[in-house]
Protein backbone atom coordinates (compact mmCIF):
# COMPACT_ATOMS: atom_id res chain seq x y z
CA UNK A 1 0.00 0.00 0.00
CA UNK A 2 0.77 3.78 -1.05
CA UNK A 3 0.89 7.22 1.13
CA UNK A 4 -2.41 8.34 1.35
CA UNK A 5 -3.28 10.63 -1.83
CA UNK A 6 -3.61 14.25 -1.36
CA UNK A 7 -7.05 15.26 -2.15
CA UNK A 8 -6.74 16.82 -5.88
CA UNK A 9 -8.03 20.57 -5.56
CA UNK A 10 -10.17 21.93 -8.47
CA UNK A 11 -8.62 24.77 -10.49
CA UNK A 12 -10.96 27.11 -9.08
CA UNK A 13 -14.46 28.19 -7.62
CA UNK A 14 -16.90 29.93 -10.93
CA UNK A 15 -19.20 32.44 -9.95
CA UNK A 16 -21.91 33.24 -12.19
CA UNK A 17 -23.73 36.77 -12.67
CA UNK A 18 -26.64 37.87 -14.20
CA UNK A 19 -25.41 42.02 -14.31
CA UNK A 20 -22.09 43.32 -15.06
CA UNK A 21 -22.46 45.60 -12.36
CA UNK A 22 -23.02 42.54 -9.70
CA UNK A 23 -19.86 41.31 -11.60
CA UNK A 24 -17.79 44.19 -10.53
CA UNK A 25 -18.76 44.72 -7.11
CA UNK A 26 -18.04 40.97 -7.00
CA UNK A 27 -14.44 41.39 -7.76
CA UNK A 28 -14.02 44.76 -5.70
CA UNK A 29 -15.13 42.31 -2.61
CA UNK A 30 -13.07 39.87 -3.90
CA UNK A 31 -9.88 41.91 -4.12
CA UNK A 32 -10.89 43.86 -0.83
CA UNK A 33 -10.87 40.18 0.81
CA UNK A 34 -7.53 39.29 -0.43
CA UNK A 35 -7.57 37.51 -3.55
CA UNK A 36 -5.64 38.34 -6.38
CA UNK A 37 -5.78 35.08 -8.44
CA UNK A 38 -8.97 35.72 -10.53
CA UNK A 39 -10.37 36.79 -13.17
CA UNK A 40 -13.54 37.79 -14.94
CA UNK A 41 -15.43 36.73 -17.94
CA UNK A 42 -17.78 38.86 -20.13
CA UNK A 43 -19.99 39.26 -23.20
CA UNK A 44 -18.26 42.54 -23.59
CA UNK A 45 -16.26 45.08 -21.96
CA UNK A 46 -17.22 46.05 -18.63
CA UNK A 47 -15.65 49.80 -18.27
CA UNK A 48 -13.28 49.50 -14.60
CA UNK A 49 -13.55 45.33 -14.51
CA UNK A 50 -9.73 45.77 -15.18
CA UNK A 51 -8.72 47.86 -12.65
CA UNK A 52 -11.00 45.69 -10.31
CA UNK A 53 -9.12 42.54 -10.91
CA UNK A 54 -5.90 44.39 -10.17
CA UNK A 55 -4.42 44.09 -13.24
CA UNK A 56 -1.30 46.40 -14.49
CA UNK A 57 -1.07 48.17 -17.74
CA UNK A 58 0.48 45.77 -20.47
CA UNK A 59 3.64 45.43 -21.82
CA UNK A 60 2.66 45.63 -25.44
CA UNK A 61 3.02 49.14 -26.43
CA UNK A 62 6.42 48.58 -25.73
CA UNK A 63 6.84 45.60 -27.46
CA UNK A 64 5.68 47.18 -30.53
CA UNK A 65 7.90 50.54 -30.19
CA UNK A 66 10.66 48.42 -30.03
CA UNK A 67 9.69 46.60 -33.11
CA UNK A 68 9.07 49.77 -35.49
CA UNK A 69 12.45 50.86 -33.62
CA UNK A 70 14.36 47.51 -35.08
CA UNK A 71 12.49 47.44 -38.47
CA UNK A 72 13.12 50.66 -39.23
CA UNK A 73 17.30 50.22 -38.20
CA UNK A 74 16.98 47.22 -40.20
CA UNK A 75 15.74 48.86 -43.30
CA UNK A 76 17.89 51.56 -43.10
CA UNK A 77 20.81 49.75 -43.00
CA UNK A 78 20.12 47.30 -45.65
CA UNK A 79 19.66 50.45 -48.17
CA UNK A 80 22.81 51.81 -46.86
CA UNK A 81 25.02 48.90 -47.21
CA UNK A 82 23.14 48.15 -50.68
CA UNK A 83 24.04 51.51 -52.21
CA UNK A 84 27.07 52.59 -50.68
CA UNK A 85 29.04 49.15 -49.50
CA UNK A 86 28.13 46.46 -51.47
CA UNK A 87 26.96 47.56 -54.97
CA UNK A 88 28.26 51.96 -54.97
CA UNK A 89 27.20 53.71 -57.93
CA UNK A 90 27.42 57.34 -58.79
CA UNK A 91 23.94 58.50 -60.46
CA UNK A 92 24.01 61.82 -62.05
CA UNK A 93 26.81 63.08 -59.19
CA UNK A 94 24.33 62.54 -56.12
CA UNK A 95 26.05 61.35 -53.11
CA UNK A 96 26.55 57.43 -52.34
CA UNK A 97 24.62 57.58 -49.22
CA UNK A 98 21.87 59.64 -50.33
CA UNK A 99 19.06 59.74 -47.26
CA UNK A 100 16.03 61.02 -48.94
CA UNK A 101 15.98 58.17 -51.19
CA UNK A 102 16.07 55.89 -48.19
CA UNK A 103 12.55 57.52 -46.02
CA UNK A 104 10.23 55.57 -47.84
CA UNK A 105 11.46 52.16 -47.60
CA UNK A 106 12.56 52.72 -43.78
CA UNK A 107 9.28 53.54 -43.05
CA UNK A 108 7.03 50.76 -44.56
CA UNK A 109 9.40 48.72 -42.66
CA UNK A 110 9.00 50.20 -39.76
CA UNK A 111 5.39 49.63 -39.87
CA UNK A 112 6.00 45.99 -40.20
CA UNK A 113 8.09 45.48 -37.36
CA UNK A 114 5.90 47.26 -35.70
CA UNK A 115 3.05 45.44 -36.72
CA UNK A 116 4.55 41.50 -36.55
CA UNK A 117 6.11 42.74 -32.61
CA UNK A 118 2.26 43.62 -31.83
CA UNK A 119 0.83 40.72 -33.18
CA UNK A 120 3.41 38.11 -31.99
CA UNK A 121 3.33 40.05 -28.61
CA UNK A 122 -0.10 39.72 -27.99
CA UNK A 123 -0.41 36.57 -28.75
CA UNK A 124 2.51 35.38 -26.41
CA UNK A 125 1.45 37.68 -23.20
CA UNK A 126 -2.05 36.81 -23.70
CA UNK A 127 -0.61 33.02 -23.83
CA UNK A 128 -2.09 31.96 -27.16
CA UNK A 129 -3.06 30.03 -28.97
CA UNK A 130 -5.55 28.01 -26.07
CA UNK A 131 -6.91 25.67 -27.11
CA UNK A 132 -8.29 24.24 -24.08
CA UNK A 133 -8.84 25.60 -20.03
CA UNK A 134 -10.82 24.28 -17.14
CA UNK A 135 -13.67 26.42 -17.68
CA UNK A 136 -14.96 24.90 -20.93
CA UNK A 137 -15.81 21.78 -18.79
CA UNK A 138 -18.58 24.13 -17.04
CA UNK A 139 -21.54 23.81 -18.53
CA UNK A 140 -22.89 27.35 -18.18
CA UNK A 141 -19.87 28.75 -19.29
CA UNK A 142 -21.24 29.02 -22.85
CA UNK A 143 -23.16 31.67 -22.15
CA UNK A 144 -20.32 34.12 -21.14
CA UNK A 145 -20.33 34.67 -24.96
CA UNK A 146 -23.80 35.74 -24.54
CA UNK A 147 -25.37 37.60 -21.82
CA UNK A 148 -23.88 36.11 -18.34
CA UNK A 149 -20.92 37.52 -16.38
CA UNK A 150 -18.17 35.15 -14.42
CA UNK A 151 -15.69 35.66 -11.83
CA UNK A 152 -13.26 32.52 -11.41
CA UNK A 153 -10.96 32.67 -8.15
CA UNK A 154 -8.59 29.88 -9.13
CA UNK A 155 -6.82 27.60 -6.74
CA UNK A 156 -3.52 28.47 -6.64
CA UNK A 157 -4.84 31.83 -5.05
CA UNK A 158 -2.74 31.53 -1.35
CA UNK A 159 -6.04 32.20 0.54
CA UNK A 160 -8.14 29.53 -1.44
CA UNK A 161 -9.76 27.24 0.46
CA UNK A 162 -12.36 24.71 -1.16
CA UNK A 163 -14.79 25.95 1.34
CA UNK A 164 -14.19 29.42 2.76
CA UNK A 165 -14.16 30.74 -0.80
CA UNK A 166 -17.56 29.19 -1.58
CA UNK A 167 -18.58 30.71 1.12
CA UNK A 168 -17.60 34.05 0.61
CA UNK A 169 -18.77 33.42 -3.18
CA UNK A 170 -22.42 32.01 -1.94
CA UNK A 171 -22.05 35.73 0.26
CA UNK A 172 -22.45 37.36 -3.00
CA UNK A 173 -25.50 35.52 -4.56
CA UNK A 174 -24.34 34.02 -7.49
CA UNK A 175 -24.83 30.77 -8.56
CA UNK A 176 -21.47 28.77 -7.81
CA UNK A 177 -19.67 25.71 -9.88
CA UNK A 178 -16.60 24.09 -9.04
CA UNK A 179 -13.90 23.78 -12.27
CA UNK A 180 -12.35 21.05 -12.31
CA UNK A 181 -8.79 20.85 -14.33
Amino acid sequence: MGAPQKPKLPYGLLAEFEQGEALIAAVHKAYAAGYRQMNGYTPFPLDGLFEALGRRPTRLPLLTLAGGIVGGCVAYFMLYYASVISYPINVGGRPLHSWPAFIPITFELTVLGASFAAFFGMLALNGLPHPYHPLFNVPAFKLASRDRFFLCIQARDPLFTRDHTRQFLEALTPKVYEVQP
